[in-house]
């Protein structure tokens, strides 16, 4: 009897153990320059169109111990949506999920390609590209096009402005 109750305490307590070891074990870190490549759109922005009408506003944080790039959108016509940004160490790519306030989902993979951001998705003859561009320490323009052609052409479904507020 007194070898079994031993052997459930050693049963009961081994997975707390290696929990702990765990939570000890060194965390691979976020700061490594690929993790820092989308850094330049933290921050509260006012985001206008090419006209000059704001379209909206945008809060970028970084969370998860800068891990990740959180957006939170705000449209002047009553659209709202969230983003999840982060750096892919296994697939060596940034990926963006993003939902807006009607259930529509995007999922955007990429990479900084000549110091902008561009994000992808979709397939065959259905693709959509984003590219955030940093103008200056204060501003960064969103551009997001569609492409129904396999890419041969391409329309302008967003251009936006963000000016650091």
């Amino acid at each position: 009897m007194r070898s079994s109750a031993l052997l459930l305490l050693v049963v009961v307590l081994l997975p707390a153990a290696t929990h702990a070891q765990a939570a000890q074990a060194p965390r691979p870190s976020c700061q490594a320059a690929e993790h820092r490549a989308f850094d330049f759109w933290i921050g509260e922005w006012r985001v206008t169109n090419p006209r000059g009408a704001v379209a909206g506003q945008s809060s970028i944080t970084a969370i998860l111990d800068g891990c990740a790039i959180r957006e939170e959108w705000r449209g002047a016509g009553g659209s709202n949506g969230t983003s999840l940004n982060f750096y892919d160490r296994a697939r060596g790519a940034w990926t963006q999920t993003w939902i807006d306030n009607t259930g529509q989902p995007l999922r955007l993979v990429g990479g900084v390609r000549a110091g902008r951001m561009v994000l992808e998705a979709g397939s065959g003859a259905d693709l959509q590209r984003i590219t955030w561009t940093p103008i200056v320490r204060d501003s960064v323009r969103q551009r997001w096009e569609r492409s129904t052609d396999g890419g041969r052409s391409w329309t302008v479904a967003f251009d936006g402005l963000y000016v650091r507020r």
